[in-house]
């Protein structure tokens, strides 16, 4: 932190040079626009000479700093606030002083800048609730957005929920925090998270149409046995080729994963739970033997395979199916993770 005070400092040399050669920063340089806002300006600075409580300073270098907002005179903003919050640092205001110094740099592009800002007044500066806003709550939700190191996110997700439980969107932050663990590699810390957001499941999570399967999806694989799961891609194939050769659904059912096994066609849209495969292979296998193919679909590759078969069920249902095998990803368990399951099916051809 001591490095980041330093930085927004440093941004500051120019002004701090100009206010010890001249003790404070000429009025000139403060009074532009047109003569009205001159005019106005004017005014505005006489009345903040003459103030001596901080609710009407407080006022005055507000309604000071919004002419500079609208006239987009972003630079003097940054000075005339800056000189203030060195020259008055014990003012109970500078943190909202900081705030409108960070959205001036955001206009002018300079979102890094900002970034510095926001975070030296969550992690320096007391809280201000202004016209019944929170600051703090303010600057968090910028930094989630500009900051891209993921532990400084995880930080602020924190902050979040444990300082404004009342005004997030819970389902939503334990989502993204989930998300943001995964980022940083604690797997463990995602898995807890993503167990906070399933109460909240059906929470539109920008960016993440399929948020509540792929949440379920890694709590249920968690908390499962995992004992389906084979060593290779070659091993699991032998079993199931061994299963269908002797025509065994037991067999089968063994080898096919135990949670968030799906049986869908092409074209289903995987992320309708209904898809989600929950029938006996005995009621397909009656009185059928089922042939496969001598080599995995050309679709498959290094982390994924399907292997075509045919003769499943009566003549009214589709009688070929893909069976679809992946690479396990769940690097919270070294001995699960780069293992092979039997993981859905594909019912038809494929296109």
């Amino acid at each position: 932190m001591r490095r980041i005070i330093a930085i927004v400092l440093s941004l500051m040399v120019p002004l701090l040079t100009l206010v010890t050669a001249c003790g404070k920063m000429p009025h000139n340089y403060y009074i532009a626009g047109s003569s009205e806002s001159r005019e106005r300006l004017q005014d505005l600075f006489t009345l903040l000479a003459a103030e001596n409580t901080a609710e009407n300073t407080f006022a005055v270098v507000r309604e000071i700093a919004n002419s500079y907002a609208r006239e987009k005179e972003y630079g003097r903003l940054i000075h005339f606030l800056g000189e203030r919050t060195i020259n008055f640092p014990n003012d109970p205001y500078n943190s909202y002083y900081l705030l409108m110094i960070a959205y001036a740099y955001i206009q002018q592009d300079s979102l890094p800048v900002a970034a510095l800002y926001f975070d030296l007044i969550v992690k320096n500066y007391p809280d201000l609730t202004i016209n019944g806003e929170s600051i703090h709550f303010a600057c968090l939700n910028q930094l989630i957005d500009l900051t891209e190191d993921p532990n400084q996110q995880v930080w602020y997700y924190q902050e979040l929920i444990s300082r404004f439980s009342d005004r997030i969107d819970p389902g939503v932050i334990w989502f993204m925090l989930a998300q943001t663990y995964e980022q940083i590699g604690d797997w463990n810390s995602a898995i807890q998270a993503y167990t906070r957001y399933l109460p909240y499941a059906g929470t539109i999570v920008p960016g993440f149409p399929n948020a509540d399967n792929y949440a379920r999806q890694q709590v249920d694989f968690n908390n499962s046995r995992k004992d389906w799961t084979f060593e290779s891609l070659p091993a699991l194939l032998s079993a199931i080729r061994s299963a269908l050769d002797a025509g065994s659904p037991r067999q089968l059912e063994r080898y096919r994963a135990k949670v968030n096994f799906f049986a869908r066609s092409w074209t289903h849209d995987d992320t309708d739970t209904s898809s989600m495969a929950d029938f006996s292979l005995s009621e397909f296998m009656r009185s059928n033997r089922i042939r496969y193919a001598d080599r995995l679909d050309a679709a498959s590759n290094a982390t994924e395979a399907f292997l075509r078969t045919w003769g499943w069920g009566w003549v009214q249902y589709v009688p070929t199916w893909y069976l679809y095998f992946r690479k396990i990803y769940f690097p919270s368990d070294p001995e699960i993770h780069g293992r092979w399951e039997w993981a859905g099916i594909y019912f038809g051809e494929r296109f």
